[in-house]
């Protein structure tokens, strides 16, 4: 009987930033599809969003850590290694969006330091101290989320553009130092979804132009998190394994 498409069944995936959004869906989804799921976020919802993916029928862990701490995340993956036995994907989609609409010469300083530290820094941290346990699975598998912004196209915030931009680039740098291990690389690119993050840029618009929040939002016409969701969970997939460089969702 041959395997379904895009299964996932037995596999480990940790899944930083999972409480909510893309991750919080990612997490649901891979859950359901038989994975052994690891919530990674800096917020205690992970808590209850592990507990409901249990509830649920599925196998998921919550670790509330911050991706920027470097003695936090080495930490987490010595768990994961004792813990689990081993890691075969990892996801980084932690982010922030800060400083929406702000002009270089008004915007903070320790604004954009704290958006490249979430966004970078703690992405280049989970792929350092993950990289030994991938390689040691027999197909490791590296997803990072980066975005429209930065890679082809604007942002409404300096900061985030150029941290999607950095990660975008660290991904194809990583894809190629990384393939003689057996781990592939890849870069996702979300649209416009709706998420908190989302939802919070087009508030901090309808401020500013002095229209109404909720009916922007309801225009925006935004997209399902669980829509890119299940492009994760084939990516995490041997299915995934053709796929190369970096994918764009709506």
């Amino acid at each position: 009987m041959s395997q379904p498409i895009a299964d996932i069944q037995g596999k480990t995936i940790l899944i930083t930033g999972g409480a909510q959004g893309i991750g919080g869906a990612t997490a649901q989804l891979c859950a359901e599809r038989g994975a052994r799921v690891i919530i990674t976020d800096i917020k205690t919802a992970g808590e209850a969003h592990a507990a409901a993916i249990r509830a649920n029928g599925g196998e998921a862990v919550f670790h509330q850590i911050d991706v920027r701490v470097a003695d936090q995340v080495e930490a987490l993956f010595a768990n994961v290694a004792e813990s689990h036995g081993g890691l075969d994907v990892l996801i980084c989609a932690a982010g922030v969006l800060q400083g929406q609409y702000l002009q270089p010469e008004e915007f903070p300083l320790e604004v954009f330091e704290r958006v490249m530290d979430i966004n970078v820094k703690g992405t280049f941290l989970c792929t350092k101290y993950a990289t030994p346990l991938l390689a040691q699975a027999a197909k490791g598998v590296m997803i990072l989320i980066a975005s429209g912004a930065g890679v082809i196209g604007g942002s409404s915030s300096i900061a985030y553009g150029t941290s999607k931009g950095a990660v975008n680039g660290m991904g194809m740098v990583l894809a190629s130092h990384l393939a003689n291990r057996g781990i592939r690389v890849n870069v996702v690119c979300p649209g416009s979804l709706n998420t908190e993050m989302k939802r919070g840029v087009i508030a901090k618009q309808a401020e500013l132009e002095q229209r109404d929040a909720e009916a922007m939002i309801e225009a925006a016409g935004l997209g399902d998190p669980m829509g890119v969701a299940r492009l994760l969970a084939y990516l995490a997939s041997d299915d995934g394994d053709y796929v190369r460089r970096n994918l764009f969702t709506r």
